[in-house]
């Protein structure tokens, strides 16, 4: 099963006045890189975090956050009874000082006095108790980290499929121009022979008999194109593979492109070079999306 390294999740909870949101997100590794942000006093989360990621993902760069957000808490008003008694007693003796020229107090004007009213805030909810239920969410949340990496993954099969498919059909190219340019390189070689015979007085049979076996094995593809079909096989074997896949492909892509470099060095003839610059171009075109799978 082919799965991508990139996906996101996201899951959100509640209960009483506190708020949560959980948030996956994945992106390519060469290892498993579990990066976690858990808020203080919820660092018991972290070690869950890294256990339940590390059962279901096997390479990737993945980053799991959870933020919290706790509602505000009413604040508790009590009437300061020394503190009223003090207030009047400011109130009065300002009131005698001034005389006539202010406006006697009234009740809503003494309890908005300074002192007259204290402030408590409510008491503080112990969060912990909300562990068991963010704890639930976070399984929530992988799992469906877990199905989208698997249906990324999915369109990554079907993509390297087709390019699989396009790396056998032009390894049946090669094959099917190799008569002409054998015959090609025959010509060429008979060619220069002639020519070289015609201005040569003496010819060494048997060091020219040498050079041309030399010319015949350089020249030769069999052995490229036998690979090339070989690792054929391999890649379509590794998309029915379980488990993680992508180092694996990385390396036949290696193989893939050093078998297309010396097809390439070795065509000598316009038709063979033209499908091994298309093998190339394939090749590094499989190699940019398996850079996505695990």
């Amino acid at each position: 099963m082919v799965n991508s390294m990139t996906a996101f999740a996201s899951v959100n909870g509640n209960a009483a006045s506190l708020t949560w949101a959980w948030e996956i997100r994945g992106v390519n590794g060469r290892g498993l890189d579990i990066r976690a942000r858990i808020p203080d006093g919820f660092e018991v989360l972290e070690a869950l975090v890294r256990k339940e990621i590390g059962v279901v993902c096997k390479r990737g760069t993945i980053s799991v956050g959870l933020k919290l957000n706790r509602g505000s808490v009413v604040r508790g008003a009590h009437l300061n009874v020394d503190g009223m008694e003090r207030a009047l007693e400011a109130a009065r003796f300002t009131a005698e000082a001034a005389g006539d020229n202010v406006a006697p107090l009234d009740v809503a004007g003494i309890l908005a006095l300074p002192g007259v009213f204290t402030f408590q805030d409510g008491e503080q909810d112990d969060l912990s108790v909300y562990i068991p239920q963010i704890q639930a969410d976070l399984i929530t949340a992988i799992k469906s980290f877990c199905t989208a990496r698997a249906a990324e993954g999915a369109a990554l099969k079907d993509i390297l499929t087709d390019q699989i498919n396009e790396i056998e059909r032009l390894c049946r190219s090669v094959a099917e121009v190799l008569g002409a340019r054998r015959d090609h390189l025959s010509a060429t070689i008979t060619a220069n022979i002639a020519r070289i015979l015609n201005n040569t007085d003496a010819v060494d049979e048997t060091r020219l008999a040498q050079e041309l076996a030399l010319i015949a094995v350089k020249a030769d593809v069999a052995e490229e194109l036998d690979r090339l079909n070989v690792h054929v096989a391999a890649a379509y074997e590794l998309l029915g593979e379980d488990g993680p896949v992508g180092r694996k492909f990385d390396f036949l892509t290696q193989e893939f492109n050093r078998e297309a470099n010396t097809l390439c060095s070795k065509a000598n003839y316009a038709a063979l070079t033209s499908i091994g610059l298309d093998l190339k171009t394939i090749i590094d075109q499989m190699r940019e999306q398996i850079q996505n799978v695990e």
